[in-house]
């Protein structure tokens, strides 16, 4: 059995243009440093190229040793995101993120969530790969919200 809770930050300022949900597996609220399957908490921002902010956590109980569960817990948690950045992650959990368009990336040495968020907008600005320029162009698509 699994829970899943997502804790959001409430923001008065209206933002405006595309911006792009993005999970990020953490220890410590500072470094990507997490394995996918043992994320406890994944701490989510809204991303653009030119603005991010932190817009939430969401936190995962696991109850029991079924490795589905635990997969889908933590798939289901950050469904609503574009990419989710982890430490590691196995090939079901990969393949499951990718079933519900979720594009899973893995950071090589612990990065910071700030320096990552930077990286990313580097690409977003400059020439983003036609994977990550598809997703920022699919309005409907789940993790892409348009204020």
């Amino acid at each position: 059995m699994h829970r899943t809770r997502r804790l959001s930050i409430v923001n008065t300022i209206r933002k405006r243009g595309l911006y792009m949900k993005v999970a990020f597996a953490s220890t410590d609220k500072i470094h990507v440093d997490e394995h996918f399957g043992r994320a406890q908490e994944f701490y989510v921002w809204e991303v653009c190229a030119d603005d991010a902010s932190l817009s939430g956590v969401v936190q995962v109980k696991q109850e029991g040793n079924d490795e589905a569960d635990r997969i889908e817990a933590r798939c289901s948690g950050v469904e609503d995101c574009s990419l989710v950045y982890v430490a590691q992650i196995g090939g079901p959990a990969a393949a499951r993120l990718v079933q519900k368009k979720v594009h899973p990336i893995k950071i090589k040495d612990a990065a910071t969530i700030a320096d990552t968020v930077e990286k990313l907008q580097g690409v977003l600005r400059d020439n983003p790969p036609p994977w990550l320029r598809k997703a920022m162009l699919k309005g409907e698509r789940p993790g892409f919200a348009e204020r």
